[in-house]
């Protein structure tokens, strides 16, 4: 909104049933509410606010109430994570002391700037309320004065808002390679809940979304506020409570980049702009919050706009072994089954005969290509398909060509420490570096018309020192330099779509997606541990941006073997692909597979538009997730089992997100295999397979179907359209 009439000192930010309301006092503003929308506030209501916005003075503390302003600091009598930390010079005094000397009000966003003038330092904060979905973007750029004296060395700066008493949960998220994003709970306590990422890239072990609630909250229950730090380096989240609380609130929650010592030094006339802090309410539990972030990818004007193409990728086919003919005859067994998307993953470049060597030198190997990658790219053209090639620019070798030639771009100390997967980091933010690894990207693209790149990213930034720059931390800069060779490449190649990998899934973050068109959940397609990733990226990241594809019967990553169907069910919801030899299959294999094609292009356009939902289950080994269109006409829902437990009937099951009045055909979804069951059909089965089985959605989600008991690693589909 904008300035109250009532009260021009207050700010009201109003936009898809949220609210933020900042109050314009001294020294600083004061954050009186995030979360539900308070409505068109009267004189009468702003007074009452403001009245009701202030604790008490509280014994053996401050003689004024305290508030929780903008940008808190010890200036404010407040002991919790400052908002702002760092120092002037070597012997300078570290605390700033800030007072508001701007104010730009829009209709959905306030700018306040901040000053401290003996320190010649301003802090400029935007809070800025999306229309369409209700997630507040945070974000603030640091500024010297030009006639300043000294350098800050900024240690940190965190953005916050507070929480209400009846927030006492906090869910985040940890993971490792071929198990990302595994949720954790914990009750939240006094002090400090603080996670941070120190591995120079969002993580595996992200915290990803920090999400605190009221108790016992669920996908489908309970008020939610969850935080997201929208960067792909160095990262910390906390979520914090203190016995005098925070202002009128009980905690905060927040977050911001992890800065490295020294790593941000403003000079005079210097500026740091911190990432892009996302925060999400909901009082209809974490789909709630789901669909805010689904609701504000959607709505960007760079978001996908083409039907997600079938992807079949070489990794798991053919791993390092480029042999034309077998590629050529996997191409055309993916054109068979309905593929229209192949990506000729690693081993194609300069000496890349293991993970041993090559990376750095893109240059096609014309040892493996003596025609280059023009008789493949042909193939794949000539069934009408898309190309895309894998990367990973941002590592090098050390017995590569350019490492050899230049070890000075590399990212670590003149004497690097230990190597991962037997590689580290290439300093993009030299500007030689940056410069050649752009070149043989854009001359590949133009030369093979690449219309995709997998993205890749297979080690931690560990002592990122900077040659160029007497070993300084290199994170912050490197992340930088990244952001502009995406933006460079999207700029020259308009149509050109980009893949964040990381080791399968330790880039997902907003910062990534603002400048790539969808991440690899996971290099794990075992479809069991697929269906707890996949829930939880949902999380944040809609379906049509996560990467899911069909791997082969024993799992590249666990050795786990499953069946083709519960493969292809997992497999649906999401980006569809495949990742295995298809050339091998038997007739009937591919038969099935074409099938599941079919019915991925069929659901594609609702299951990448409508909203997803999960139903909160007593039963950890059951799941019911599925995506309902956004006028309610038609839904898509996958009922799994993942193990055994001990009741031997799952009950009613009801199907949430349903429209109340509208009337649905339930039907059986079995064209890429039946599941097998633990028991005897329920009757209602013979119904959903004629079309005969009416129900009305108030039912569905009210009173449910009897689920059957499926046997351990299994999944059906079900099918429902409004009559």
């Amino acid at each position: 909104m904008s300035l109250s009439a009532a009260r021009p000192d207050l700010v009201h930010l109003r936009a898809a049933g949220v609210s933020l309301v900042i109050q314009l006092a001294e020294p600083l503003p004061r954050i009186l509410h995030w979360g539900a929308d308070l409505g068109d506030l009267s004189a009468s209501e702003v007074e009452s606010l403001l009245v009701t916005s202030a604790p008490s003075a509280t014994h053996n503390s401050t003689d004024a109430p305290r508030h929780f302003t903008v940008l808190p600091t010890e200036a404010d009598a407040w002991s919790g994570t400052p908002g702002i930390e760092g120092r002037i010079g070597p012997g300078g005094t570290p605390y700033l002391r800030f007072t508001l000397d701007e104010v730009a009000v829009a209709e959905q966003s306030a700018t306040f700037r901040l000053t401290d003038g003996g320190a010649g330092v301003s802090v400029t904060m935007t809070f800025a309320l999306d229309a369409s979905s209700g997630v507040l973007a945070a974000s603030a750029v640091v500024e010297r004065g030009a006639h300043a004296d000294g350098v800050l060395d900024l240690h940190q700066l965190t953005l916050m808002l507070p929480l209400p008493d009846r927030a006492v949960e906090v869910v985040d998220f940890t993971g490792k390679w071929a198990r990302e994003r595994s949720p954790q709970r914990t009750p939240l306590g006094f002090g400090t809940h603080l996670r941070e990422s120190r591995r120079g890239r969002s993580s595996l072990d992200s915290p990803y979304l920090m999400m605190a609630g009221t108790p016992g909250f669920g996908f489908r229950s309970g008020e939610v506020w969850g935080t997201h730090v929208g960067w792909s380096g160095n990262q910390r989240y906390l979520v914090e409570q203190l016995p005098e609380g925070a202002g009128a609130h009980r905690s905060t929650l927040g977050g911001g980049e992890l800065l490295l010592p020294g790593e941000i030094a403003l000079a005079p006339g210097e500026t740091y702009a911190s990432p892009t802090v996302y925060f999400s309410w909901s009082d209809r539990g974490m789909d709630g919050v789901a669909d805010r972030f689904h609701d504000w990818f959607r709505a960007r004007p760079t978001h996908p706009a083409d039907p997600r193409p079938l992807v079949l990728n070489t990794w798991e086919a053919v791993y390092f072994d480029h042999d034309l003919d077998a590629l050529l005859r996997l191409t055309d067994a993916g054109a068979e089954v309905g593929v229209e998307r192949v990506v000729l993953d690693d081993g194609w470049f300069l000496g890349r005969r293991s993970d041993r060597t090559g990376l750095g030198d893109w240059f096609v190997d014309e040892e493996v290509w003596p025609q280059g990658l023009t008789p493949f790219v042909d193939r794949v053209r000539s069934h009408g398909m898309q190309f895309g090639l894998w990367f990973e620019p941002e590592m090098v070798n050390l017995t590569s060509r350019l490492a050899i030639e230049h070890p000075e771009w590399v990212l670590a100390p003149a004497e690097a420490g230990p190597s991962i997967r037997h590689q580290h980091v290439l300093n993009l933010a030299h500007p030689e570096a940056w410069r050649f690894i752009f070149d043989r990207i854009d001359a590949l693209v133009a030369e093979y018309r690449i219309d995709y790149i997998k993205w890749d990213h297979n080690r931690e930034l560990h002592e990122a020192a900077r040659q160029d720059a007497n070993g300084r931390a290199g994170v912050h800069v490197q992340t930088e330099a990244l952001y502009r060779m995406l933006d460079a490449l999207r700029a020259k190649h308009p149509a050109l779509e980009i893949e964040s990998c990381a080791s399968g899934g330790g880039r997902v973050d907003l910062g990534i997606l603002q400048r790539t068109d969808r991440v690899w959940a996971s290099d794990c397609n075992d479809p069991e541990e697929r269906q707890r990733i996949q829930r939880w990226t949902g999380q944040l990241v809609p379906p049509e941006l996560v990467g899911t594809h069909v791997g082969a019967t024993e799992s590249h990553t666990t050795k786990r073997v499953t069946s083709l169907s519960f493969r292809l069910i997992t497999a649906l919801f999401g980006h569809a692909g495949i990742e295995q030899n298809l050339a091998d299959l038997t007739a009937d294999e591919r038969t099935v597979i074409r099938a599941w094609a079919e019915l991925y292009k069929e659901q594609r356009g609702l299951l990448h538009s409508g909203r997803v939902v999960r139903a909160d289950l007593a039963d950890e080994e059951s799941l019911l997730h599925g995506v309902v269109a956004r006028d309610g006409a038609e839904a898509l829902f996958a009922w799994v089992r993942l193990g055994t437990s001990v009741p031997i009937q799952s009950g009613r099951i009801a199907f949430p997100g349903l429209a109340s009045d509208t009337m649905y055909r339930v039907r059986l979804r079995e064209e890429i295999g039946a599941s097998e069951l633990h028991e005897a059909e329920p009757e209602w089965f013979a119904a959903a397979r004629e079309g005969r089985l009416v129900l009305r959605g108030s039912t569905l989600a009210g009173l449910g179907l009897p689920m059957p008991t499926l046997q351990p690693q299994q999944a059906m589909l079900l099918q429902l359209s409004a009559v």
